[in-house]
């Protein structure tokens, strides 16, 4: 099949004339534009730079740092459990990015919906001596400040954080320690909606055996005294708090470190 080159028009006089204007126009527009970048820059106006805040770094945080950041190969759980006891965490996995679909239960999601969701990630955990699992996650959603300390309030408010009917689901990686660790085996966990990041962190643990649980606690009361449940004598409330914390304290610092990096 013969195919042809499409012509170009050759312009008239004329239209030269208003071709040159018209790049004469573009350079000039282009000159006026370089000069003002270059003044900003020389004069140090911030203004020509997009503002970094707590809140548009940590909503990036899923895809712009790298996961050992976010959820360390080891976690040091110093005065970590029972009775100031010391803990170390093992990563055992990294689940892939998701929407919440995956890991919050149906009621969560919804009570969750106000602030929206924007990405969710999760790690599991083992301690030292292998006998507990736990899974810590952070939502990152869609919310302001005022949304996410609205949240916070319900949280306080209606002790949701104690509610079993919300606890996080657990992520149970095949081929490891904590393979058989699923929803009948959530034993005590904890869920933070932060108000200085629009994050939401959580943390489930369980038994390492797969022994499913009767009546979780949450960790509030299994870390507390007397200790009398075996999920507080196991010390899985010490290991969801323990592990959320560290997650907590590490992502405040990654943030931290984005709005105004070290000098």
């Amino acid at each position: 099949m013969e195919t042809t080159t499409r012509l170009r028009p050759v312009p008239s006089a004329r239209q030269r004339w208003r071709t040159a204007t018209a790049a004469a126009c573009v350079v000039l527009g282009l000159g006026l534009i370089g000069g003002a970048a270059t003044g900003a820059w020389l004069t140090g106006d911030s203004s020509a730079e997009p503002t970094r805040t707590a809140y548009t770094e940590g909503r990036t945080v899923w895809h712009s740092v790298p996961v050992d950041t976010l959820f360390p190969r080891t976690l040091k759980g110093t005065g970590a459990g029972p009775g100031s006891t010391n803990r170390t965490w093992t990563r055992l996995s990294v689940a892939p990015d998701s929407d919440c679909s995956q890991g919050l239960d149906p009621l969560l999601r919804t009570t969750l919906r106000s602030v929206g969701c924007e990405r969710m990630v999760r790690a599991t955990y083992t301690d030292s001596t292998r006998s507990a699992v736990t899974t810590v996650g952070m939502v990152v959603t869609e919310a302001d400040a005022a949304g996410m300390q609205a949240l916070n309030n319900r949280f306080a408010e209606q002790k949701l954080a104690a509610r079993k009917d919300l606890m996080p689901r657990t992520y149970a990686p095949e081929g490891t320690l904590a393979a058989g660790f699923g929803d009948r085996q959530r034993a005590s966990w904890t869920v933070r909606p932060l108000t200085e990041i629009p994050v939401v962190v959580f943390a489930v643990s369980g038994f390492a055996d797969a022994r499913t649980v009767a009546e979780p606690q949450p960790a509030d009361a299994a870390t507390g005294t007397p200790a009398t449940t075996d999920i507080a004598q196991a010390g899985l409330g010490h290991e969801a708090k323990g592990i959320a914390d560290r997650v907590e304290r590490g992502l405040r610092t990654t943030v931290a470190d984005l709005v105004e990096p070290p000098a």
